[in-house]
């Protein structure tokens, strides 16, 4: 098997996007946002659940990724893999080890640059995220590349950036539509979750997510100012993901600490809230300062936005900034770690909301499982440097980091919770 002759160094697995956000779309989710946080439940003893541990790996890839960017299981059991760093993607049958390249590098038909995610479309269909061209590739079961869309879509009072966080069975795009600096009032604290039906052309706000806190620098004149906006590190921040049958699970992160919840925002609109989760806060030490460092230069989403003369242009990548990595010192740090980062919510097959915990630098991954409900009803130690890249029909999938930063898939037998 020919594997592009190179291997390079794992960069950036995150998957969210900046966008401006329509002054009527966030409106149109504030009453579900707001409903979400102020629930008037307290915490249940049920949420002590016994620990679970994964067996071992049914399958394991035999070759190294760079990044693991994107990943979705067809429905003959094949996987299709995108390797963003190694500017690949691949369906591979991980019982007899063979692999196919699938499309290639560049900007043509059937091409791609650095591509990302890939989610689940009717039909057996795969939706590639490519973002150095800026645009969603629709690829058949077979390989076969098929239409376009540019991630970049007019849509309220300027433009959507559609990167894509999950699609449901109708083949409805979901993407979080993060909000820009607004006149007089600074960067909003939520963005909304929103969904676009690309065969109605319409797009709709399912709820809002509480955003990280942002620290903002001014310099210069009226006539040349500067602005500057960094993340405060580890401060708490809403994550979601959504099932097949367009379900939203949202992990709240709350206003105080040791403390958490999900929801289910349905089909329907209604939501089903379980009882919060008490945990208790590790603290921030060294070790997980360097981590979340190390992520911010090598991980991070870059969002290029330019206009020449009215016609707006964007540019989109991931990681290799070429700056090196941040100065620890350099940033504002919280007493304690949040529950979990903003990508950690994953639908499982039986339509349970698998919650990565944010745990110690060095400590195995910990995930919380809630059912159709929100209730906690399993806890799933993972093996070390393991995380969740996503499902099967009866599987899940996780990538494991070696010490030298590259990336293997292995795929476990779903527990029986």
């Amino acid at each position: 098997m020919v594997w592009r002759g190179r291997r390079m160094m794992k960069r950036s697995i995150p998957r969210s996007g900046v966008a401006r956000l329509a002054p009527a779309l966030a409106a149109a989710a504030l009453a579900t946002a707001v409903a979400g946080l102020l629930g008037p439940v307290a915490p249940l003893a049920a949420q002590e659940v016994p620990e679970d541990t994964l067996a071992k790996p049914s399958a394991t890839f035999p070759e190294g990724f760079a990044r693991l960017s994107g990943l979705r299981e067809l429905p003959d059991g094949r996987v299709m893999i995108a390797d963003g760093l190694g500017q690949v993607v691949v369906i591979a049958d991980l019982a007899s080890g063979v692999v196919n390249t699938i499309g290639a590098e560049g900007q043509g038909p059937d091409e791609y640059l650095q591509p990302d995610g890939l989610f689940p479309l009717p039909g057996g269909a795969t939706l590639l995220v490519d973002l150095g061209n800026g645009r969603l590739t629709a690829i058949a079961e077979d390989g076969a590349f098929g239409k376009t869309n540019p991630i970049a879509q007019p849509g309220g009072d300027g433009l959507l950036l559609v990167l894509p966080r999950a699609t449901d069975d109708d083949g409805r795009i979901y993407f979080q539509h993060m909000g820009g600096m607004r006149a007089g009032r600074g960067f909003p604290d939520s963005s909304a979750i929103v969904r676009w039906d690309r065969t109605a052309g319409t797009f709709d706000t399912v709820a809002l997510v509480k955003l990280p806190d942002r620290k903002v620098d001014r310099s210069g004149s009226d006539n040349e100012r500067s602005v500057r906006v960094r993340p405060v590190p580890l401060s708490r921040e809403d994550a979601w993901a959504v099932a097949g049958d367009g379900r939203v699970a949202i992990a709240r992160a709350g206003p105080e600490e040791g403390v958490y919840q999900v929801e289910w925002i349905l089909p329907d609109g209604n939501v089903v809230r379980g009882a919060p989760v008490t945990y208790r806060p590790a603290k921030v030490g060294a070790a997980e300062k360097e981590e979340w460092v190390t992520n911010l230069s090598s991980n991070g989403l870059r969002v290029m936005v330019t206009n020449d003369n009215g016609s707006l242009q964007t540019s989109f990548s991931r990681g290799g900034s070429g700056r090196g990595t941040p100065d620890v010192d350099g940033f504002d740090w919280p007493d304690v770690l949040p529950p979990f980062a903003a990508s950690a919510v994953d639908v499982a097959p039986d339509g349970s909301a698998w919650v990565t915990r944010q745990v110690p630098a060095g400590d195995a991954p910990l995930v919380d499982v809630f059912g159709p409900g929100g209730s906690l009803r399993a806890r799933i130690r993972l093996p070390a440097n393991c995380e969740v890249a996503g499902f099967g029909a009866d599987a899940v999938y996780l990538v494991r980091t070696d010490e030298l930063d590259f990336q293997w898939l292995e795929r476990y037998e779903l527990p029986s919770l």
